[in-house]
């Protein structure tokens, strides 16, 4: 089985079905499926063979799904691309992946030929009639790339996270087996299809369950909750900055949400304060999992005992470990790099031997975060393995930090980091953005933290901005609030510093 076949089987058992639906416009399995078709001819035709690069510069929309699966069902690797990249980091992802052709939106077109260079693949900004009788198409080994997802690059240059057509789908399938789908089911794409959770979480499996898909075309919390009542979605899954703004906006012009039965958050630090919040304001309780590009799914709460602040339990069929640095598995209780064996990892990055070899260790993936596991099985997420700020020789994990300031009414969004010291090797550093009409000073922030966390753990300084940097995807960059601080290292002796005075 591969998701390709999820959709024939789907465009024969009931054709007429909802498979994509937008603001504008519906398409059924049947004619998302003999649209595919078409497509995938169209590429194979334009002289691409299977295993050439097509890159897809496109919002969210019909025609993303339709590029992504017929890209899938011709051999062809899909190379999604974020909307929110400059034209130099598109330019890189053309040139590593080396795409042939890509699809970009017309509103967008220019930056991707900006990207070209003049040598880079060629640009289409339209897709081709759909109508044409198709000829016949290649057989698909399930083994074959299907699609390179490139991380967001905190860490270094973006690395192409490599999933075949085989993983795709066993992603699907522990997907629907932790999240119960069914083909009545309406699931809002609220994040890109670019990231591993808008194609797999959202997408993909519930094109394996035969339910519908509500596209969300660019995020704007708004439109979300309006597409929620339109629609009556069903499940809903986002980063934590996005739940963040859509429950801002349910609390402040409340929709009917009362279809929603299931909601995840992922990929970054999920706030406990976050979680209470959206049970107030949506009848389903919010479930937190760990997932990476990874590996889509590694543990997820299960919804008959959700636990606030956990990460949840290994998902179905999925193996998980907790190793030290040596790679000796610690006991319960104790905290260790979490590395995880599932049939929905990904077999490595595109044309990186090196970071391959070292994603691996005999069959084990290293996801670099760190978790302690109680006797329930239960994990509780403890940060990353390279963001971890050591003071005089203590360990202080700058999510944990980030938890209790969270909770002061005043914070909207926080990022901690360490900075260099001479005294203590590092000191913790705290930038905050405070909610629009509160206020709150650096002394009230650090005697809220002093009641909630050891001495070692508070903040030596508050910083106030305007709004934290984020990646592409939405996660809080605190590489590049590190930078800050050791481009301008006058600010970590400072309490106080606005976006404005940060250049």
């Amino acid at each position: 089985m591969t998701v390709d076949s999820a959709l024939r089987r789907h465009a024969e058992r009931q054709p007429s079905k909802a498979a994509v639906q937008t603001v504008e416009r519906s398409i059924s399995y049947a004619e998302l499926d003999a649209s595919v078709t078409c497509l995938a001819r169209h590429l194979l035709d334009r002289g691409l063979r299977p295993g050439d690069r097509v890159a897809v510069h496109w919002s969210n929309s019909v025609e993303t799904v339709q590029l992504l699966l017929a890209a899938f069902r011709a051999g062809l690797v899909a190379v999604p691309i974020n909307l929110r990249l400059m034209a130099p980091e598109i330019a890189y992802m053309f040139e590593h992946s080396a795409a042939c052709i890509c699809f970009s939106e017309p509103a967008l077109a220019a930056i991707a030929e900006e990207a070209r260079h003049g040598s880079g693949p060629e640009i289409v900004s339209k897709l081709p009639p759909l109508t044409t009788p198709p000829g016949p198409l290649p057989c698909v080994d399930p083994t074959q790339p299907a699609v390179i997802l490139y991380t967001s690059g905190t860490t270094a240059r973006p690395k192409g996270v490599t999933h075949t057509h085989r993983s795709l789908f066993e992603t699907t399938v522990l997907i629907s087996r932790s999240v119960s789908i069914s083909p009545d089911d309406r699931q809002l794409v609220m994040t890109p299809m670019v990231h591993a959770s808008g194609l797999n979480v959202l997408l993909l499996t519930g094109i394996y369950r035969g339910a519908t898909a509500v596209l969300l075309r660019t995020f704007d919390p708004a439109a979300a909750l309006d597409l929620i009542e339109r629609f009556r979605c069903t499940h809903i899954w986002g980063l934590p900055t996005m739940l963040q703004s859509v429950m801002e906006e349910q609390a402040e012009h409340p929709r009917d949400v009362s279809s929603v039965r299931h909601a995840g958050a992922g990929g970054d630090t999920v706030p406990t304060a976050l979680q209470r919040r959206f049970g107030e304001l949506f009848p389903a309780q919010l479930r937190e999992g760990l997932g990476l590009t990874e590996s889509t799914l590694v543990t997820v709460n299960p919804s008959a005992d959700v636990r606030i602040g956990s990460i949840g339990t290994a998902a179905p069929g999925v193996g998980v470990r907790l190793v030290d640095l040596h790679g000796h598995d610690v006991p319960a209780g104790e905290t260790g790099e979490i590395l995880v064996r599932s049939a929905a990892n990904c077999v490595g990055y595109w044309n990186d031997p090196a970071a391959t070899a070292c994603l691996f260790t005999d069959g084990w993936l290293h996801t670099g975060d760190l978790a302690g596991r109680d006797k329930d099985g239960y994990y509780w997420f403890k940060g990353r393995l390279k963001q971890i700020i050591i003071r005089g020789g203590s360990n202080i994990s700058p999510q944990e930090v980030e938890e209790v300031l969270y909770q002061h009414p005043a914070v909207l969004e926080v990022g901690v980091v360490g900075a260099p010291d001479p005294v203590y090797g590092e000191i913790v550093i705290a930038f905050v953005v405070l909610r629009e009409g509160r206020q709150a000073t650096p002394e009230q922030l650090h005697q809220f933290a002093r009641q909630l966390l050891a001495d070692y753990k508070v903040p030596e300084r508050i910083l106030y901005l305007d709004e934290l940097p984020k990646s592409p995807t939405g996660k809080v960059q605190r590489r590049a609030l590190k930078e800050m601080l050791l481009a301008q290292p006058d600010l970590g002796r400072s309490a106080v510093a606005s976006q404005r005075a940060i250049s």
